[in-house]
């Protein structure tokens, strides 16, 4: 698109190009306007948002010293950077955009419907329903990935010049997303990584009701070696413009981070349904009052010769005419009506198409002698997929703590860095906020990302940025947006020689309720590559974020007996379909669902039960969310009798789901479960007191084949 390229645009210190002002004026009046009329909305309950943005209407400034190709994720109070910059798209109507999502109208550009965000792919600007800071390790992410996208030769939607913004407010810069994210960008600079970045703090002195220290933002970040800190007044727009042009030519020229500190004012409390008055006293209103970036704005104009009063108050009236007669229009607009459209986006699904993708052969290589694929054990499959999924597509990623050097804590990834370079395999901080947003930066940018969270117990230290950004973006977005990922854990129990909770972790509630999330657990080697792969497809083609839970203690297993070596299996390039289980035996006494840890427990048990004329099969889930719920119902009713051995807790652990699923479909057959305990897993043979085990199995099964 032509103007790109956004000139100095200020002539001398203090002095604005006449036109310009009186644009970014009008930008800053059709926020004020928005907020106003969302306000009335709300009141008569035709609008269900009312976070404003008044006093912020400085930010209008950053977006004009930015490219339109340059990504946005926006804090909430970003309406006249919205309006700025969407007013450059030829075709896009920000005051529309912005009532649409206000009324919750289907027809929103952006979220349809779904919530009201500052989001439009036309204008580069990646939705975002933060409250707490937590895009900003995705803007890392994305920041970190620009270069890498380019050197690698993978298609990004943004050019490698351009500069990654994000923005936030003063509490926001104390949670631990903020910090950690901050962190993470100045020590990837540090590593002489490219990290161009302009983190925009809106200082407005206040978190809904708990001041913030005048002078805190500044003595948090200002003193940090490598970040660049420049501080303006945001409600006065020569200043912040000049700051922000400064902070974005720092960040596009050196490819390093820089903190803009916009010293802001709330007007209007927090939200519609706040009486600040309540916790604010009147000079302390009057004189955020007085700041008024709107006012700010209009004298400067008046002063600079560039307008006069009445002509700025026509300007403003007309534009709040405007913004009502939209008002007045979009509530008429449909709504979503069905729990079908609501989650549309959610989980997306094609499955033929990801069947392909999983199956594509990768570039040509000499063919080896034919031999027969050799056996693995569950670690080795991993390793050996993740190899061909490097060699096959460029575009895919494998990073975590200790995944490059050292291969991984269980050898999973070892090799990897040696054969396909540090670009592509590679270490992160011992910090899984930063090594998921990396995930989510480098997914929107066009790459598969397959970062490693070292252990299960661990992901809880990151899980909102699973839960509260990865899962919704798709979802809030409306499909425009998409952040594909197969997140790799090392986790559940039963480890011999190391253990310990953090090390044992046996739930999997906290992922398995995300909604559209895919949650896998292999057993066997075979599964691990077929299954892995299809992950990969899946995010590929859908854009799905995908979980992938490693049993720990069949990483290395090769015995299902002892000494016969029966647990190791080939590798293959099979797609494994979504929801599909795996079946052992034909056994008409017994149905034995499980997974995991499961399964070989399972099959044991099926052994010594058959000696004891109990004829059992088994069913390996292989997939937990979704459940292969068809697949259930099918083995359930071919024996009669459904025994779940899950080696979660009972409380909250995945036969509750396999129970539920039954009973849903009016199974009337016997139905059993044996479970680990709730309690967290303890250090040496004590686990064993609380952990699900083979007696515990068998006993199960003789009591439900006796008593139906």
């Amino acid at each position: 698109m032509d103007g790109l390229v956004v000139p100095d645009r200020i002539d001398t210190v203090g002095s604005i190009d006449a036109a310009f002002g009186v644009e970014l004026f009008e930008s800053q009046a059709a926020s004020r306007h928005l907020d106003l009329v969302a306000r009335r909305l709300g009141a008569a309950r035709q609008g269900f948002y009312s976070i404003g943005s008044s006093g912020h209407e400085g930010n209008a400034a950053v977006a004009a010293a930015l490219r339109v190709d340059d990504p946005a994720l926006l804090h909430y109070r970003s309406g006249a950077f919205f309006v700025q910059r969407c007013k450059q798209i030829r075709g896009t109507d920000p005051i529309r955009d912005v009532l649409l999502g206000v009324v919750a109208a289907a027809a929103d550009p952006i979220s349809g419907g779904r919530h009201k965000v500052f989001g439009s792919a036309a204008a580069s600007i990646i939705p975002q329903t933060s409250t707490i800071a937590s895009h900003l390790p995705r803007a890392v992410g994305l920041a970190f990935a620009l270069d890498r996208a380019a050197k690698q030769g993978v298609s990004c939607p943004w050019p490698a010049d351009a500069v990654v913004v994000c923005s936030f407010g003063d509490a926001s810069a104390n949670h631990s997303t903020a910090v950690g994210a901050v962190n993470a960008a100045l020590h990837a600079a540090h590593q002489g990584v490219p990290m161009p970045l302009v983190f925009v703090c809106e200082d407005n002195g206040i978190g809904i009701s708990v001041p913030t220290a005048p002078d805190w933002i500044e003595r948090a970040y200002g003193p940090r070696p490598g970040l660049t800190y420049i501080a303006a007044d945001g409600c006065d727009l020569p200043d912040a413009l000049g700051a922000a042009q400064d902070a974005v030519h720092l960040a596009r020229t050196w490819r390093a981070p820089v903190f803009l500190h916009l010293r802001t004012v709330r007007l209007g409390g927090h939200a519609g349904s706040d009486v600040e008055s309540a916790y604010r006293g009147p000079a302390d209103i009057a004189a955020d009052l007085a700041r008024d970036p709107l006012l700010g704005t209009a004298r400067y104009l008046i002063s600079a010769g560039v307008s006069d009063a009445s002509d700025l108050l026509a300007r403003y009236d007309r534009i709040g005419a405007r913004v009502r007669d939209t008002a007045d229009e979009v509530v008429h607009e449909a709504r979503l009506d069905s729990a079908a459209a609501v989650i549309a986006p959610l989980a997306p699904s094609h499955p033929t198409a990801i069947g392909d993708d999983v199956t594509r052969p990768g570039p040509p290589v000499p063919a080896p002698p034919a031999q027969a694929a050799p056996r693995m054990t569950l670690a080795q499959a991993i390793n050996h997929t993740l190899g061909e999924l490097l060699a096959r597509d460029n575009d895919v990623l494998v990073f975590g703590e200790d995944v490059g050097r050292k291969g991984g804590v269980y050898g999973v990834t070892k090799g990897l860095r040696k054969r396909f370079g540090a670009r592509r395999v590679f270490d992160t901080l011992l910090d899984e906020q930063s090594v998921l947003g990396t995930a989510l930066g480098t997914g929107l940018a066009g790459f598969i990302p397959i970062p490693e969270i070292q252990y299960l117990a661990y992901v809880h230290n990151a899980a909102d940025q699973i839960r509260g950004e990865a899962a919704t973006l798709q979802f809030f977005s409306n499909g425009r947006y998409r952040n594909p990922m197969v997140v790799r854990i090392a986790g559940l129990a039963y480890q011999k020689g190391f253990g310990g909770h953090f090390h044992n972790d046996d739930s999997l509630a906290a992922l398995r309720d995300i909604p559209g999330v895919i949650v896998a657990v292999p057993a066997r080697a075979d599964d691990a590559a077929a299954m892995l792969r299809t992950c990969v497809s899946a995010a590929r083609v859908d854009g799905r974020v995908c979980v992938f839970v490693e049993p720990i203690a069949l990483y290395h297993t090769k015995d299902l007996h002892p000494g016969d070596e029966a647990w190791p299996a080939s590798p293959t390039t099979d797609h494994v379909p979504i929801g599909s289980a795996r079946v052992y035996g034909d056994g008409t006494d017994l149905t034995i669902v499980t997974f995991g840890n499961g399964v070989p427990m399972s099959l044991r048990t099926a052994n010594h039960l058959a000696a004891q004329g109990i004829n059992a099969r088994v069913l390996d889930l292989r997939w937990l969310n979704p459940l292969p719920v068809a697949d259930v119902i099918h083995h359930a009713e071919a024996t009669g009798r459904v025994l779940v051995a899950d080696e979660t807790r009972r409380s909250g652990g995945v036969a509750e789901s396999v129970f539920a699923a039954l009973i849903d479909a009016d199974y009337r057959g016997a139905l059993a479960r044996v479970t680990s305990a709730d309690s967290f897993i303890p250090l040496g043979p004590a686990a064993d007191t609380v952990l699900l085990g083979e007696s515990a199995i068998a006993a199960a099964a003789r009591r439900i084949v006796s008593s139906s």
